[in-house]
């Protein structure tokens, strides 16, 4: 754990109204580094980019909570300053993981000399992420859709990496059908509302998100479309229908103007379904199919590779308890699935989940070791895995937490695990959590080689976020990170 102590202040009121102000004067350093330099801030993983005073406080306070240590602003806002001085070329900086390297590596040098000396490889560099916009296209905009369009909105930035060119849906039958989909994307139920503005321009058929124009193209199949008629090109699209799951049918969007397809479900043939972080290695350049695998693979997945990797996994059983989604009716109704038919908000529903078998796509080792089931039940959003493994080794409680502790915290599988040490949490509380999955280190369970984990995750925006990784990672873009994480 990591060594940063401060003694407690006298004045408890006045220390917070001096944190305040020094987090009010980040917000535009900040903002500026992103816009002007494509730099993405972030405090342990956590985006610090358009984030309120609050929201920067937070973000420190998650840091005191799990990393046992006195970060505050205190210490960031000067490192920060000093970055903010330097000429930077685009990357990710991790503000929170460089002040702790400073405390401990930083060897009498004043601040300005170890940001001159841990940025170097990036001041004054002029590479981008990638040599020109890369155009997407959302083929859909149901729950994902809209949340993806979201993401991609919010990573913007100089506008010079992701470009949302255009949004595909069918025809609905009102006349004000673009006001209605704009409606959906302005307001959220689960999620909230959007931040930011949105402009409807019906004779053209765009909506204008935060100055970014999105052409809304009507269609009943990808047949109909030629993207270069709407001065699009080399898009990568992104199917959130799960209409089409193999080759034949994926291939239907390669069309003008299109280059290659991401599927927003799991997919058959020899089609790799990716989970971000364990095998987007299989994005190579000469893909033009890949899946991003299902929410549920996708909270599973990183946490049983990094115990495979430490621990060994003889065999297990994945027990899913999810919130209810459209493919449910609201009220009892014919329904072609098992036991789907009975009204989702009254009912827990036991169905069957595919994602204990998917796992073997992006893990070999473990085919045939796992086991699983889903339980749905009456909320909206965010789910649990329910890890029940034999491992290949004994473990006690306290090992394993730490260990999957620092895989949260240190490791390259940051976006993907999450950790939570509170004895408080809810489902509610992960609603918009950007990992794959966020471990609830109060529930583990151990016994010898026997282990029980509990893993919450945002089933909607969590993998939305995965999926824009893979996204990006189809795209080419490339991001230096600093400081350089240690395994």
């Amino acid at each position: 754990m990591t060594e940063l102590t401060r003694p407690l202040p006298d004045d408890f009121f006045k220390d917070w109204k001096q944190r305040e102000a020094l987090a009010e004067g980040m917000i535009p350093v900040i903002g500026k580094l992103y816009r002007e330099h494509n730099v993405s801030t972030y405090m342990y993983g956590h985006n610090m980019v358009n984030k309120s005073v609050t929201d920067l406080m937070k973000a420190h306070r998650f840091v005191r909570q799990v990393e046992m240590n006195e970060l505050s602003e205190f210490d960031t806002a000067p490192m920060l300053d000093a970055i903010a001085k330097l000429q930077l070329g685009p990357a990710h900086l991790d503000l929170g993981k460089m002040v702790v390297r400073y405390q401990q590596d930083g060897n009498g040098r004043s601040i300005e000399a170890f940001v001159n000396d841990e940025l170097a490889n990036i001041i004054g560099s002029d590479i981008k992420p990638l040599p020109e916009p890369q155009d997407v296209v959302l083929y859909g905009f149901g729950r994902i859709g809209r949340l993806v369009a979201r993401i991609l909105i919010d990573k913007a930035g100089g506008g010079d990496v992701l470009r949302l060119r255009a949004i595909v849906i069918r025809k609905g039958k009102l006349d004000n059908d673009l006001e209605k989909r704009a409606a959906l994307l302005r307001r959220d139920s689960v999620h909230g509302s959007f931040k930011g503005t949105i402009r409807v321009l019906s004779d053209s058929n765009t909506l204008v998100v935060n100055g970014n124009p999105i052409k809304v193209i009507y269609a009943n199949s990808p047949e109909e479309i030629d993207y270069t008629e709407y001065g699009i090109n080399n898009a990568l699209i992104v199917d959130n229908t799960g209409v089409w799951k193999d080759n034949a049918g994926l291939s239907g969007h390669l069309r003008p103007g299109a280059a290659k397809v991401l599927l927003t479900a799991p997919a058959g043939d020899d089609i790799p379904n990716i989970v971000y972080g364990i095998n987007h290695h299989e994005i190579t350049p000469e893909r033009k199919i890949i899946s991003a695998a299902s929410c549920t693979t996708n909270a599973i997945v990183p946490v049983l590779k990094c115990l495979l990797d430490e621990y060994g996994i003889n065999n297990g059983h994945v027990e899913t308890v999810h919130a209810f989604t459209n493919d449910q009716n609201l009220i009892d109704n014919y329904h072609k699935g098992d036991r789907r038919g009975r009204s989702a908000p009254l009912n827990m529903v036991l169905t069957s989940t595919g994602a204990a078998k998917a796992v073997a796509k992006a893990i070999p080792e473990l085919k045939g070791k796992l086991t699983g089931n889903a339980i749905r039940v009456p909320t909206p959003n965010v789910s649990m895995a329910i890890l029940n493994l034999q491992l290949g080794k004994a473990v006690n409680v306290e090992e394993l937490n730490e260990f999957l502790r620092q895989k949260a915290l240190h490791s390259s599988l940051q976006q993907q695990i999450g950790y939570t040490v509170s004895t408080e949490a809810v489902s509610t509380d992960f609603v918009g959590s950007r990992q794959a999955c966020v471990l609830d280190s109060q529930a583990t369970i151990t016994d010898g080689n026997s282990c029980v984990l509990y893993c919450w995750y945002d089933n909607e925006f969590g993998y939305s976020c995965q999926v824009v990784r893979c996204l990006e990672k189809f795209a080419g873009v490339v991001w230096p990170s600093y400081p350089l994480e240690v395994e």
